[in-house]
């Protein structure tokens, strides 16, 4: 392998992710910093099916911009590989996600501020949340009206079925939630997205795109971070390969990891830092002894519960294939309207599965359709029915993500270590009975069938259980590789610094001490705008001192 000579930069991001492209369009703001981002993948032929927001089915399982990792077989998976998707592209993620728009609930942050990482209560992030966002609905207590991001929600009207849902929710207790980002997440409500006139709003796009000019920003694609370049006990670069040419870019200030849960564990060990008998049974000399590097592995472990529906055009299954499809295609062409338009996921309900908790601890995620897979792709199903992702939201069960070889290119293990706890497994079965209970009542139960899976003749908590154990994905929301905190176990501190290692800070969901309830990606470009604040803060604060 050839090398290329070294480059100098204030600030070097790895990974070009939800996170890390708000770190560096942030970084590089005032123009007074050069900022190198670094990202593994390429654009190619995704950035087509990205724009879209029903490409995603072409994204999901599609090796060109998609890690495709694929899990560890364990007991809670019934010995199966689960499938790890995580995006390989500018925008990462975002970029191939189901775009929904989630913060979670107060109480989220303020655990996380429990456990010890002051600045990071609901209180401290809400204006952080409201700074990146730009939505016009809710109150302004709550939602921003300026940010880069854009979220909009998710018609109501235009699938009859979800009236029925709406109604049907409302008779076992369940109102409407007209903000599901507001002051409650409790009830049924429409999907908040990052779409807006019939394009995903990516951080590719709402973050990158405007930022692409700056001549002190440099955004390197195709680039694979080899290892952090370390001296003593210090972070001054990254060295990194592309078309099988190796670069080394030195930082003078930071480098910031932005890998995601999977790759900033891995990037972290590569380098030498981690648990010293791992690495050194791979052959890696151990810089820094950190126990916690990809220790704390959280998702979101989702059974799809299935139901026929009975009655015609209710489905998202009788307009996305034929004729139909064409004409939906045209819909989206000339009007960005349409199925193509908007999230598959466009309705969820957030409940509680037993009293006296404060609020919800479980949700369903609503497909209006069923689908199947054809070739290694996800398509639209023939005959008609709904999917429901069922998942408890602040999930206990831990597993990890550590690399199994000393090349960089070799894909890590991950452990999920799935219903490990009864915390867990406790609210999956009262989740999975909410459902059910949904579609028992008028007036959905008027036009259900069937009930596909798990099946009606699963009645039993084993049973049940056993069920999900074979047949369960994730909902796509691994945290926690890099724990923050300041015991033993976490991996950085407060102001996202890891523990021991000077210039080296790391900005994704890695960090998160526990999961948020609901999806990831928001507060992901959340944690990646903190991080850049705090950086940018300490940078002033060194200017300050040596003037």
């Amino acid at each position: 392998m050839s090398s290329a000579p070294t480059a100098a930069y204030d600030f070097i991001v790895v990974g070009a992710g939800s996170s890390g492209a708000a770190v560096a369009t942030r970084l590089s703001e005032s123009g007074a910093y050069r900022v190198l981002l670094l990202e593994a993948g390429t654009e190619g032929s995704g950035y087509f099916w990205s724009r879209i927001p029903a490409g995603v089915s072409k994204l999901i399982d599609n090796p060109a911009v998609n890690w495709c990792f694929s899990s560890e077989p364990d007991a809670g998976s019934g010995g199966r590989r689960i499938e790890v998707p995580r995006g390989k592209m500018l925008g990462g993620t975002s970029s191939i996600n189901g775009m929904v728009f989630m913060r979670g609930q107060p109480q989220d942050y303020d655990h996380w501020a429990q456990l010890g990482n002051r600045g990071w209560s609901w209180d401290d992030v809400l204006p952080v949340f409201k700074r990146m966002e730009s939505y016009d609905g809710g109150s302004d207590d709550y939602r921003g009206r300026s940010g880069p991001l854009r979220v909009t929600d998710t018609a109501r009207h235009k699938v009859p079925l979800l009236e029925k849902m709406i109604s049907a929710a409302g008779n076992i207790g369940l109102p409407f939630n007209t903000d599901l980002n507001g002051p409650s997440q409790e009830g049924i409500g429409m999907s908040q997205v990052t779409i807006a006139k019939g394009r995903r709003q990516s951080t590719a796009y709402c973050y990158l795109d405007p930022a692409r000019g700056r001549s002190n920003l440099i955004i390197q694609s195709g680039a694979m971070a080899d290892t952090l370049v370390l001296e003593g006990m210090r972070c001054v670069g990254v060295r990194y390969t592309v078309g099988g040419v190796q670069h080394e870019a030195r930082a003078t200030r930071e480098v910031v990891v932005s890998s995601g849960s999977i790759n900033s564990p891995k990037l972290l060990e590569l380098s030498g830092i981690g648990q010293g008998e791992l690495l050194r049974s791979l052959g890696i000399t151990p810089v820094h002894e950190l126990p916690g590097v990809g220790e704390g592995l959280r998702d979101h472990y989702s059974p799809r519960v299935k139901f026929a529906i009975t009655e015609r055009n209710l489905t998202f299954n009788d307009n996305a294939r034929g004729w139909r499809l064409v004409r939906e295609a045209m819909k989206y062409a000339f009007l960005r309207e349409g199925f193509l338009a908007r999230t598959a996921v466009p309705i969820r309900l957030y409940f509680r599965t037993r009293e006296g908790l404060e609020a919800p601890d479980a949700t369903i995620s609503i497909l209006p359709f069923l689908y199947e897979m054809v070739n290694h792709e996800r398509r639209v199903a023939k005959r008609r029915g709904i999917t429901m992702n069922v998942n408890v939201l602040r999930s206990e069960s831990t597993g990890s993500v550590h690399i199994k070889s000393a090349d960089p290119t070799a894909p890590p293990a991950i452990r999920f270590n799935f219903l490990s706890t009864q915390h867990d497994r406790d609210g999956l079965l009262a989740a999975i009975r909410k459902g059910r209970e949904l579609m028992a009542a008028s007036p959905l139960k008027e036009i259900t069938g069937e009930e596909i899976a798990p099946g009606s003749h699963v009645q039993s908590d084993a049973d049940m259980l056993e069920w999900v154990r074979n047949n369960a994905e994730t909902t796509y929301h691994p945290v926690g590789t890099c724990r923050m905190g300041p015991d033993p176990m976490a991996v950085v501190d407060n102001e996202l610094r890891v523990h021991g290692i000077a210039g080296l800070r790391v900005a994704d969901a890695s960090i998160m001490p526990t999961l948020t309830s609901g999806n990831t990606n928001a507060p992901c470009i959340m944690i990646g705008e903190k991080c850049a604040e705090m950086m940018l803060r300490a940078a002033a604060g060194e200017q300050r001192a040596a003037a």
